[in-house]
């Protein structure tokens, strides 16, 4: 089994938009939560996790979306960061076959028809990353992930 990614399809109330993809891996739902739920995990294939407190209500900032809250934390199941103007982003997991995982996720934000299209074509290739990472094309480890382009705070170059 190799990874693959649905169409995402999208939903829009007034100026609501809601994003969903389902994303097969053909890797642990633990594997996946690493990915999706630690600042190595996420900066891996998304983007850096300058802050990132595992629990419920912690505080998150992920590089380029924005800061906010985790507002729903299920270990190795779901976690949702609330990002103020970044919106909402869910990553819930489950099993799919004997050794699979399910990444179905969400990205609900506030914008124009045009941020919806963005969104998409943004989150469209974090996935593509996320299932090479995984090594889902070819049942091995991926890649090592590459370095951020800047340094994060306190680490040396």
């Amino acid at each position: 089994m190799s990874g693959s990614i649905e169409q995402g399809t999208s939903q829009t109330h007034g100026n609501t938009h809601i994003l969903h993809f389902l994303v097969r891996v053909p890797r642990s739902m633990e594997d996946v939560w690493s990915a999706v739920a630690t600042p190595e995990g996420l900066g891996g294939w998304c983007t850096a996790a300058d802050v990132l407190e595992p629990r419920l209500d912690g505080a998150v900032t992920l590089r380029g979306l924005g800061s906010g809250h985790v507002t729903a934390w299920d270990v190795d199941r779901m976690a949702e960061y609330t990002l103020g103007a970044g919106g909402r982003l869910r990553f819930h997991l489950e099993r799919d076959g004997d050794r699979g995982c399910a990444l179905r996720f969400t990205h609900e934000f506030q914008g124009d028809e045009e941020g919806d299209a963005e969104s998409e074509r943004s989150w469209r290739p974090r996935f593509e990353r996320l299932i090479e990472l995984l090594g889902a094309s070819q049942g091995r480890p991926g890649p090592e992930p590459e370095p951020p382009a800047d340094p994060l705070p306190g680490q040396f170059t």
